[in-house]
């Protein structure tokens, strides 16, 4: 019998704890097929508390691996309800990390994509840190509604190009997880894994990172998981959002292939913190009312990046000019 093999009398997710657990000599990974069996029965409330933060703080002390990743995310995804009625996604957008420096501007940007006849699915989980500002917020100041159940992000993706759903709506049993923070004192791989998912199985797929280290999770992991387009860099404060003043690495999957491009700084300087995170200023700066330079340089440089790996652009110049355009065109008079 393996050292992961259950006991008799054991409970049946013990094997999983033990696999992770047993020593620096004996302990060791889980493979792909035993992170998504172990997800599935967390999700299907198999598992007792106990075992969940034991498995949790193990996963975290080690640091997850692209196999454990990539089975821990198809274990989420197995257990969504899929959406009712066909809806061809062309960007999955993870969202979250919330803003507390700078503005939500990325929100613009996603907007933008879908008045361009690009259909946006953003899904986040919000409220997690103190002080920050999420995507729900600033949709709720350009009024933008948030969808609450899959049918409702497919209308809304059918009618306007972008939804939104918070992972309360999206999977109440991994927003439950996401809640444990507060009780383990730690950021749980959930944090990593749940910006994977690609639930309604988007063309292209694209998250941001606060550590560096994660990209590589983030890329491998998707393909894994049969990804055929992805792309994955540091983000302002961990969200989907171009730093203008830095240049900026990006590693993504191309026909299911890992590359990696370096993108230059597009504007000189340094940022300054912003005073007030003033979210009436989303719609201005949409109006062109409000008309920061800066704020257009990350928006059209966040919507660049979406160009580019999601195949409608050749080159990072090529992307970088296709955003400005985009941003540009936007109609001012309404945000959808």
């Amino acid at each position: 019998m393996s050292h992961s093999a259950p006991a008799a009398n054991e409970h049946p997710f013990a094997p999983y704890v033990r696999i992770l657990g047993k020593g620096p000599n004996l302990s060791r990974p889980l493979t792909l097929d035993e992170a998504r069996a172990a997800m599935g029965m967390i999700m299907a409330g198999e598992v007792l508390d106990a075992q969940l933060g034991a498995f949790l703080c193990l996963l975290r002390v080690k640091t997850e691996l692209p196999e454990e990743a990539a089975g821990l995310a198809l274990g989420i995804k197995d257990a969504l309800a899929k959406p009712a009625g066909a809806v061809k996604v062309d960007v999955d957008w993870a969202s979250y990390a919330g803003k507390s420096r700078q503005l939500p501007y990325y929100v613009l940007a996603a907007l933008t994509l879908a008045q361009h006849g690009i259909k946006v699915f953003m899904h986040g989980a919000e409220g997690h840190t103190a002080g920050r500002v999420y995507t729900s917020d600033a949709l709720a100041a350009l009024g933008v509604p948030v969808a609450t159940s899959t049918a409702q992000a497919v209308a809304q993706l059918q009618s306007s190009n972008f939804a939104y759903m918070t992972l309360e709506h999206l999977s109440p049993a991994l927003h439950k997880i996401m809640g444990l923070k507060a009780i383990l004192g730690l950021r749980s791989p959930i944090h990593t894994v749940a910006r994977m998912v690609n639930p309604f199985d988007a063309a292209f797929s694209v998250n941001a990172v606060t550590h560096p280290p994660y990209m590589p999770v983030h890329q491998e992991g998707a393909r894994l998981m049969g990804e055929q387009a992805m792309a994955v860099f540091k983000g302002d404060g961990g969200e989907v959002e171009r730093r203008p003043e830095k240049s900026c690495e990006v590693c993504f999957l191309e026909g299911g292939k890992p590359g990696s491009e370096e993108w230059p700084a597009i504007v000189a300087g340094v940022r300054d913190k912003e005073d007030s995170l003033d979210l009436a200023r989303l719609k201005r700066l949409w109006s062109g009312e409000d008309a920061d330079e800066t704020a257009a340089a990350v928006i059209a440089g966040t919507i660049a990046i979406v160009l580019r790996y999601s195949g409608r652009a050749k080159s990072v110049a090529e992307a970088e000019g296709a955003g400005q355009v985009l941003w540009r065109d936007r109609i001012k008079g309404k945000v959808l």
